[in-house]
């Protein structure tokens, strides 16, 4: 005994170790790390304190009293990330292939515990086949702990899980219910059920990889909000995204060093097209209105016609929406909608103001879309939208057309600024659409047909493509040009940083699910 626990004490002092994380990085920047020194590179240098080292798991079963490791195959504690408190977990895949038993969950749920009753994030670094099969039951009861915990903390304090490693059955559910979801390529899984079991009840020919890698749930499912290249990479990515959040809900982002200067940006005049049907990429338009390289791009690959992230504007973090025309011309469709209300509905829970930016035709139509349920996928953004309490503003760039102009964050629905640019359409729908509907019978009896279109479809966006008479009835509260629209914003977002809102009690709502 007391052998193994000399073993022990010289694995825990990796953890403390001068200079770990650049030795990891020079040494493992192409292969997986272990659970120790996941935590080395994660956290600040000699910050890490380990809790229940000691821990065994209390199987006796299948001759399970012969495979005794302290720690029970997760490492748990608290450290720091650039100063800031926060709890982690490591699952040790060289223990029993990470499996859960029941002191495994009772060592993960203590520090969940803590964290909540301290108010700071909790990192849950994921490597592990699933439920501990030895022990039946209780491991099952011991996911069902953390599944009830992940819950209770959500909107408390931020969740970040990293799978860093197949994660099977009920190893899934719980980074399923925390706020952001890493994942790294080529190594890591997720999966109800395995590619055996998918051929067994299926007939179905899948590799581990195509069922559940990280291109796979980045792409398709959108479960992981960001991959990385390696274990080191994915570390660095958390590290990034605790930069822009809080410790808990009640406490705002940190502030950023930022000093006034000249706010003008010419580059953002040009950046939209003369024709209205020509693309042109939002990330310019971000990145013309945003601190200098602060843009943090969440769900990046999934549901690519909206883009969502953080940024920092006068060193204080924001949220971004923003329709993105160079994929399907920016309209919203199902996984955009889901996309971007749960991005509303995080950073409604931790204080974090949201900027949308909106250039956008319409719900994007077609049996696929209705099939799969548009009307309520659609309603969760404009659900998550509404229920925000955070600072909300606006920026029309170009097109806000239907009930789109609704959803995105119009002042109908709460919005406390809506700014829209000169160049800004906000109508019931496109001019050459409208004039078809409205003079079908003049340009029908016309004797060129086609030019009497060309001329009514003229008169309408005369009349309506344009942003003056939403201004007219205080819809849009300024017309601004785009070069002055950064300086506009850290306006209203300075004004709005005291705002408070006093909603109705009510248990919870019921969002469209």
């Amino acid at each position: 005994m007391d052998e193994k626990i000399k073993k022990l004490e010289e694995r825990v002092a990796l953890a403390h170790l001068g200079g770990g994380a650049q030795r990891i990085e020079k040494q493992h920047a192409k292969k997986k790390l272990t659970a120790r020194e996941r935590i080395a590179y994660l956290l600040d240098e000699g910050s890490f304190e380990e809790m229940g080292v000691l821990v065994t798991h209390r199987t006796t079963d299948f001759g399970m009293e012969k495979e005794v490791y302290f720690g029970d195959g997760v490492i748990t504690g608290y450290g720091t990330v650039n100063g800031r408190l926060v709890y982690v977990y490591a699952q040790d895949f060289t223990v029993f292939g990470g499996a859960l038993s029941e002191t495994h969950a009772e060592k993960i749920c203590k520090v969940m515990d803590l964290a909540m009753k301290v108010g700071a994030p909790v990192i849950g670094l994921n490597d592990s086949g699933g439920a501990r099969i030895q022990e039946g039951v209780k491991s099952l009861g011991g996911y069902a702990d953390i599944f009830y915990r992940n819950v209770q903390a959500s909107g408390v304090i931020p969740q970040i899980s990293a799978i860093m490693g197949p994660c099977a059955g009920g190893a899934v559910y719980s980074p399923a219910m925390t706020d952001f979801i890493l994942m790294v390529e080529q190594t890591s899984y997720m999966f109800v059920t395995g590619p055996n079991v998918v051929k067994t009840v299926t007939n179905e020919e899948v590799t581990a990889e195509e069922l559940g890698g990280a291109s796979t749930h980045a792409v398709k499912s959108g479960v992981a909000h960001k991959t990385s290249l390696n274990d080191a990479a994915c570390l660095e990515d958390i590290k990034k995204l605790l930069s822009y959040l809080p410790q808990n809900n009640q406490e705002l982002s940190q502030k950023y060093p930022y000093e006034p200067g000249e706010e003008l940006r010419e580059q953002l005049r040009n950046i939209v097209p003369d024709n209205p049907n020509k693309p042109y990429d939002m990330h310019e338009v971000i990145d013309g209105i945003i601190d200098e390289d602060s843009f943090y791009e969440i769900h990046k690959d999934y549901a690519e016609n909206i883009i969502v992230g953080f940024a920092r504007l006068g060193g204080r973090s924001v949220g971004i929406i923003a329709n993105n025309p160079m994929f399907l011309a920016g309209v919203l469709g199902v996984d955009s909608s889901k996309k971007a209300g749960r991005f509303t509905r995080f950073c409604d829970a931790f204080n974090i103001p949201l900027l949308v930016l909106v250039d956008v035709p319409g719900f994007l139509p077609g049996t696929d879309q209705e099939w799969n349920g548009i009307i309520t996928n659609g309603a969760k953004l404009l659900y998550a939208l509404s229920e925000a309490t955070v600072p909300r503003v606006t920026v029309i760039t170009r097109k806000a057309y239907g009930g789109a102009y609704d959803v995105m964050n119009s002042k109908h629905i709460g919005a406390d600024f809506n700014y829209a640019w000169p160049m800004a359409e906000i109508a019931v729908m496109g001019a050459k659409g409208a004039s078809e509907i409205i003079f079908r019978r003049e340009i029908a009896a016309a004797e060129d047909p086609e030019a009497k279109l060309k001329e009514k479809e003229a008169e309408y966006a005369d009349k309506f493509a344009n942003p003056y008479r939403a201004a007219r009835r205080g819809f849009i509260d300024e017309v601004i040009l785009p070069e002055n629209t950064r300086r506009k914003l850290l306006k209203a977002f300075a004004m709005l940083e005291t705002k408070q809102v006093e909603s109705p009690w009510k248990k919870h709502g019921n969002i469209p699910l």
